[in-house]
């Protein structure tokens, strides 16, 4: 099986070095291997769902955000 590096997968999908080395580090794509200091991505691996947060729905209240919503003002 051919291995290839971040760099050249970068490349391949479209997205930043960075995020498939946090992709990697997840364990999101699989067959990964550690090569030395390196991660080996297999040549046939598919590109990971992105599984961040886009819609903005989950985002933290401050408390007087909260305070706010519960008085009749």
């Amino acid at each position: 099986m051919k291995y290839l590096s971040i760099k050249e997968v970068s490349e391949k999908w479209g997205i930043s070095t960075r995020r498939i080395q946090i992709l990697c580090k997840e364990g999101r794509i699989p067959g990964i291997i550690m090569i030395g200091r390196t991660w080996g991505i297999p040549e046939d691996a598919e590109k990971p769902a992105d599984a961040r947060i886009k819609s903005g729905k989950y985002v933290k209240k401050t408390t007087s955000d909260k305070d706010c919503n519960n008085h009749n003002i």
